[in-house]
């Protein structure tokens, strides 16, 4: 696979990443040679997080016989402030037996609250210039949901890459964020290519996503399959045609008045719900497992129904989306998502029970 250059890092990465989210649903076995197929394959760019269940591990395996400066490695931390950044980079290397990450990210800063704390005192940025020193991570970067935010963290002159979301639905980030990444020579890996498991068409997704030169689409695997599929997408002529554009534009009117883009403008909720947790739960579900969409988003599924209708939310929402309807659909969706998830998993280890009789 092509590789291009990654902004100012200089580091060459192959056209499309290797998302480490949905590895964690398959056995170490499994996601290694998943890792090891992927890099067979031309990627050399692999994303994860210390949050993605034992993704970094799998990793680590898959990465074994392979040249450590022929691939590029970033992960994430959600650490605020320096003692817990450091312990989880320390965590990391462990589990990807490594002695050092290409691009480690403060992950999803979407708040001025959570932006001070990293930024202030003792802050999560003083772990990251120590070890920007020490040599365990060689460039900064961070993930957003926020656009606002991310333009700010952008322009600080302090960080080498940046994680948007980006896909033909969730299209904010092209008009400032990408510009200002090309002009800043920052590099910019597009999380959530397929809009999180929401958007269903590949070829139309990396066709639409390799019009932008200066972006790397961060597509979560989980099947060799997948990215052999993408691999080819990406490697065959991406142009769109007149027939793209228009398919484009009506998946957009119809996705218009329901897609969250987490930009939490709709905040505060009088009762206390995390609306955009609610309006991105399925997402949630759809990329991992049963315990961690859960453990993730179960109390705002919760906070969820006590949703009065006020309204209050629909009328801060810049994209004036009928959020309180959305709520009451995304909840009922959740649970009945997670009672087929329930019922399969009990009728699988009833019929593994059974054949051990």
């Amino acid at each position: 696979m092509e590789k291009v250059r990654f902004g100012k890092t200089e580091l060459m990465v192959s056209k499309i990443a290797f998302g480490g989210i949905p590895v964690m649903r398959v056995s170490m076995q499994d996601g290694a040679e998943l890792v090891r197929e992927s890099i067979k394959l031309g990627i050399n760019f692999i994303d994860t997080a210390n949050v993605y269940g034992d993704s970094e591990e799998k990793i680590g395996e898959g990465i074994k016989n392979t040249a450590r400066d022929s691939i590029v490695i970033a992960s994430k931390t959600q650490a605020n402030d320096k003692k817990t950044f450091t312990e989880h980079l320390d965590l990391s290397l462990k589990r990807m037996g490594t002695d050092y990450i290409d691009i480690y990210q403060l992950h999803n800063v979407g708040s001025r609250q959570r932006s001070d704390a990293v930024f202030g005192p003792g802050g999560a940025m003083e772990g990251m210039e120590e070890a920007l020193q020490a040599g365990k991570i060689r460039f900064a970067g961070f993930s957003s949901h926020n656009i606002p935010i991310a333009l700010e963290l952008m322009k600080s002159g302090r960080f080498d890459a940046v994680q948007l979301p980006f896909n033909y639905i969730d299209h904010e980030a092209k008009d400032e964020a990408i510009p200002l990444a090309k002009k800043l020579d920052i590099g910019f890996i597009a999380m959530k290519p397929m809009g999180g498991g929401l958007l269903h068409n590949a070829e139309l997704s990396f066709r639409y996503l390799l019009q932008f030169d200066s972006i790397i689409p961060d597509p979560g695997i989980e099947r060799i399959e997948e990215i052999r599929e993408i691999v080819a997408i990406a490697e065959g002529n991406p142009s769109l045609t007149d027939d793209d554009h228009r398919e484009i534009e009506r998946l957009r009117m119809g996705f218009g008045s329901s897609w969250c883009h987490r930009c939490d403008y709709c905040q505060p909720c009088p009762q206390g719900i995390p609306i955009s947790a609610v309006l991105t739960a399925m997402s949630n579900f759809r990329r991992f497992s049963l315990e961690k969409s859960k453990a993730l988003v179960g109390d705002a599924i919760e906070k969820g129904k006590t949703c009065v209708q006020c309204g209050d939310c629909v009328k801060r929402c810049p994209y004036h989306m009928e959020i309180p309807r959305l709520v009451k659909e995304n909840v009922s969706a959740w649970e009945t998502a997670v009672a087929a998830a329930a019922s399969q998993t009990t009728s699988a280890k009833q019929a593994a029970k059974e054949g051990t009789l």
